[in-house]
């Protein structure tokens, strides 16, 4: 088949949103022709957007993938339904919008939980258009279900690729991996750094040699600049636009892993500023790192069984869970054992399935 991928956050993101992206395209350019649709008007900018998506996931691109320019990005009604014709099948990340597609069928990607108005006639007929819809979450998909007033087809989950062995010995490494902005499901590394600091305090014997790492993008560079203030003068490092192989050595050396998306949110009202699904933590927890995570959102999905051991709403609490870990390092490696199996139902096998479902 001839498939066509558009995601309004390409190429513009890199983030765990578009990992799920391109593994869904990866997946399919096996069997199929896949174009990615970017705003571009040259072969170089097509060459670097290649480039630049390859070095975010750490691998290759299928050759079956192709970057092509499309009227997505800035062209009319018509122009961009027409474009669509040419495809068997389309696949959309939607931001919220949606529009009409001529392809055989429709595929919509629902990766995000906003509460929107879908009850009007010309929403009703879009969201028909789409045979096919599917999210990251069962978190996502309740929601999207009791707002949009539609049904979810698959819950086709991020795919881990979960390493075979990890070193058994680690480093005394809180680990923390997310994009540095402020905007929607910001990943509030400051809550993060106020908690740590408050850790060393209370706790001086047992966090003797420790550092807490963030590793991530730079989207707002007053934040960051905020951050690194405020970490001044504790064991904190920050490494922004680290190559996938860094980010896979920190996953290897960290016994633990925190996340802070959603804190002080409430996830009824605001959905979309909580962890949609929490891609890090699942990757984390395949190396054997111990989550301690807001339970909020699709976190409680993907700590699955480790449940309120390592769930926390309150600073308090991840003090509390993360002091007693820091205690018991049997403990401690009971838990990493667990989240190396938790894990096992994002594996690459259960992802080729799902995705397979959907096509």
């Amino acid at each position: 088949m001839k498939i066509g991928f558009f995601s309004p956050y390409i190429p513009k993101h890199f983030g765990g949103g578009e990992k799920h992206f391109f593994d869904v395209a990866q997946e399919l350019a096996s069997e199929h022709a896949v174009w990615i649709a970017v705003p571009v008007s040259s072969s170089e900018e097509l060459q670097s957007y290649k480039q630049a998506y390859e070095s975010f996931l750490g691998r290759k691109l299928h050759p079956a993938i192709t970057f092509v320019q499309s009227p997505f990005y800035g062209g009319g009604f018509l122009e961009k339904t027409l474009w669509t014709r040419q495809f068997d099948y389309f696949y959309y990340v939607t931001d919220g919008s949606l529009f009409f597609s001529l392809a055989k069928k429709n595929n919509l990607h629902i990766q995000i939980p906003l509460i929107l108005d879908k009850s009007s006639l010309l929403e009703r007929l879009k969201l028909r258009n789409w045979q096919i819809k599917n999210t990251n979450s069962e978190f996502t998909k309740k929601l999207v279900e009791k707002y949009w007033k539609t049904s979810i087809d698959v819950v086709n989950y991020p795919m881990i690729v979960i390493p075979t062995r990890i070193p058994a010995k680690k480093e005394k490494i809180i680990l923390h991996v997310g994009r540095f902005f402020r905007q929607l499901h910001a990943k509030r590394q400051d809550v993060l750094v106020a908690i740590f600091k408050e850790l060393l305090t209370r706790h001086p014997r047992r966090t003797k040699g420790w550092k807490l790492v963030f590793i991530g993008t730079v989207e707002d560079e007053d934040y960051f600049k905020e951050l690194l203030e405020q970490a001044k003068g504790l064991p904190i490092e920050f490494i922004r636009d680290a190559s996938h192989a860094q980010l896979q050595q920190l996953y290897k050396k960290a016994q633990i892993y925190w996340h802070a998306t959603g804190y002080e949110v409430s996830e009824e009202k605001h959905p979309e500023k909580v962890e949609h699904f929490g891609i890090t933590t699942a990757e984390a927890m395949s190396y054997g790192v111990v989550p301690i995570v807001l339970g909020k959102g699709g976190q409680v999905e993907v700590v699955g069984s480790l449940g309120k051991e390592v769930l926390w709403k309150s600073k308090e609490e991840c003090l509390a869970i993360t002091a007693g870990i820091l205690k018991d390092e049997k403990y401690r490696k009971k838990l990493a054992v667990q989240a190396r199996i938790e894990v096992k139902k994002f594996s690459k096998e259960a992802f080729t399935a799902r995705v397979k479902e959907m096509v």
